[in-house]
């Protein structure tokens, strides 16, 4: 058994199209900034820490806004009364090169240069998942690798000239154009999409069995 309704506290099309591939209702909880903007990392922090930590700064967040008269943009029209208790989904994504985390990029320069960077070396993309449920944070985090083809400066121009790489972490997109950059995938595709389906589906199944005492 699943929660009958989730709060998904992201922007993301990726992810509102994951859940509804799952069949997972949901709304959406737009929190306003800084829960939508890439937080710095913390001195001495890892990369991999950082993606979890930053996941649950979003769920803390998304609380905190619901606690203080925050509304959900989106709900379906049979929303049960209460929603408030409603469990609320986040989710953080980062690309990892060298323990450099790669987030999304400011511009057209910025995405080039991290394009050159993945160019023909393998990365990895960290999907750290948190679900607020019933007073506990609930969390999980989906590590993939994924290996690029060595990449020609026209290739990343052309690319860059799409818009693509805008607001994606790591600069590139695998559910778009970029998937013909990408020779070689182990892990999760929904998890460098942004929300890893079998993972996912697992903490929801979590949240509704009893917390151990």
């Amino acid at each position: 058994m699943i929660p009958a309704f989730v709060l998904l506290a992201s922007a993301s099309p990726r992810r509102h199209e994951i859940l509804d591939q799952l069949g997972v209702r949901h709304g959406i909880l737009r929190v306003p900034p800084p829960a939508g903007e890439d937080e710095p990392r913390l001195p001495d922090e890892s990369a991999a820490d950082y993606v979890r930590r930053t996941a649950r700064d979003k769920a803390q967040q998304a609380l905190a806004w619901l606690a203080a008269g925050g509304r959900p943009g989106s709900i379906p029209a049979d929303w049960p009364q209460g929603w408030e208790q409603t469990p609320i989904l986040c989710a953080d994504t980062t690309v990892i090169l060298d323990d450099d985390v790669l987030g999304k990029p400011a511009d057209a320069v910025q995405a080039a240069a991290m394009l050159r960077r993945l160019s023909g070396r393998t990365h990895q993309v960290h999907t750290a998942v948190v679900l607020a449920a019933g007073g506990r944070l609930l969390e999980t985090c989906q590590i993939s690798e994924v290996r690029f083809q060595a990449l020609h400066a026209a290739d990343i121009a052309q690319y860059c000239a799409t818009g693509e790489p805008f607001g994606k972490a790591g600069s590139y997109a695998i559910q778009g154009r970029a998937a013909a950059f990408i020779t070689h995938l182990s892990g999760s595709h929904s998890g460098v999409m942004g929300l890893p389906a079998h993972d996912t589906m697992r903490l929801l199944q979590q949240a509704s069995a009893p917390a151990s005492r």
